[in-house]
């Protein structure tokens, strides 16, 4: 069974892992606190080694864990069988036993904030940092943090998400499911997670699908999620030319007490920094009322754009309506960050990079390549993630005529465990 829980007296709690020699020398032990902390659980759970994480906010004024995270160590519990969870009396330090993949259809509910959550803090409230008002995440954070995991399940998964769809969390742009959808899906597809051949019947590939739409800070959206389990990933990854970019496609989208205007004002300025660059551009408006469409009470504005080259790559960025910003200012800024990640020239979005890096960490035994456009602090701390956890080192090589970067490595043959074991 698996406890999230610490029933040990602080002065009597041990300060080392209960596991044995052999065990303690392959763990995976981090002192600097919360620093991809969904990532951390989810290699420690795909390489099946103990993960310690100490120093969780300890120098905060509030220090340990926030909910949001204690909600996404639920969903690990939630998601594996087995596995074992323990946080201390003041939360700043968790113990993680990895279980196996269960895979299945689940539920669950993020957490979300209140009407005041996004308000200016004239309350006299002191925050030493974003960390201490930050108590909740969108749909999207949980998402991202269960996708190395869910194509190795017994089962194919499927999540039912309640929460926050749309909009910012406290000044905090997390990214949104429609980014996922536009992006995510096309990078589990070029390593070979399609439809499960193991029940016709439900011979579906990886979906996204928006059931409700919810904005933050009450949230009320609903999400499903559906990926079909793989045993292997299919081939090595060679995915090194982006091509030209020929389309660019998008989605204004408005919920509850927002004018209709507004997303068309938000289109309208994006096609107009857009199509002096490229004439084929679409930009959809979409309205959610509480009436119609049973949407969240929070009011927002997002949009996001997808440009689409020649040889299937896809870029996607999006933006949400700022407090006392303009609608067509928010239709410039989105539209000017496409165009910057264009200007990068990887094969995959920024935002992206550890999630197909750490697929080609599990990709067969043979050389994978990516190219990428600039490299974040973000992937630097994944890319030494994965050496811990799988002893996997990344070549890089620096393209002086397009400014980007191409990664390589040798896929650990990675399979699935939990498959194997039935």
């Amino acid at each position: 069974s698996i406890a999230l829980s610490n029933p040990v007296p602080p002065d009597q709690r041990p300060t080392t892992m209960p596991s044995s020699s052999s065990l303690s020398s392959s763990k995976l032990h981090f002192e600097d606190g919360a620093v991809q902390f969904r990532q951390r659980l989810a290699v420690s759970i795909l390489s099946q080694k103990p993960l310690l994480i100490k120093n969780i906010r300890a120098d905060s004024l509030s220090p340990g864990l926030r909910p949001y995270e204690i909600s996404f160590l639920r969903l690990m519990d939630l998601m594996t069988n087995g596995s074992r969870i323990e946080i201390n009396a003041t939360g700043t330090q968790v113990r993680f036993l990895p279980g196996i993949l269960t895979g299945g259809e689940m539920e669950h509910d993020c957490p979300v904030g209140s009407s005041t959550d996004d308000d200016d803090d004239d309350d006299g409230n002191n925050y030493d940092d974003d960390s201490d008002r930050l108590q909740y995440r969108s749909i999207g954070w949980f998402l991202e943090g269960i996708l190395p995991l869910a194509p190795f399940g017994k089962n194919d998964l499927t999540i039912t998400w309640t929460g926050i769809t749309d909009g910012t969390c406290c000044g905090v742009d997390d990214p949104s499911v429609d980014y996922f959808k536009a992006s995510a899906l096309p990078v589990l597809g070029k390593f070979g997670i399609v439809a499960s051949q193991d029940m016709l019947e439900n011979n579906s590939g990886p979906d996204i699908a928006v059931l409700q739409r919810g904005a933050a800070p009450l949230g009320g959206g609903k999400v499903r999620f559906h990926c079909p389990l793989t045993r292997q990933l299919a081939q090595p990854l060679d995915w090194t030319d982006v091509g030209k970019i020929k389309r660019v496609r998008g989605n204004a989208v408005s919920c509850t007490l927002v004018s209709s205007s507004a997303t068309a004002r938000v289109a309208y300025a994006a096609k107009g920094l857009l199509q002096r660059l490229i004439p084929d551009v679409w930009i959809h408006t979409d309205v959610h009322t509480r009436k119609q469409h049973h949407c969240g009470p929070s009011p927002a504005v997002t949009v996001h754009l997808i440009a689409q080259s020649t040889t299937g790559t896809v870029m996607t960025v999006e933006a949400a309506l700022q407090q006392r910003e303009l609608p067509e200012d928010l239709g410039t800024r989105v539209a000017a960050k496409l165009l910057q990640e264009v200007q990068y020239g990887g094969c995959v979005d920024t935002d992206l990079q550890s999630l197909a890096l750490c697929y080609m960490c599990l990709t067969p035994e043979d050389v994978s390549r990516l190219r990428i456009g600039r490299l974040t602090p973000f992937t630097i701390e994944a890319l030494r993630l994965y050496k811990q956890a799988w002893g996997v080192e990344f070549k890089l090589q620096a393209d002086e005529e397009t400014k980007t970067i191409v990664l390589s490595c040798v896929g650990t043959g990675y399979r699935n465990m939990a498959r194997a074991s039935t």
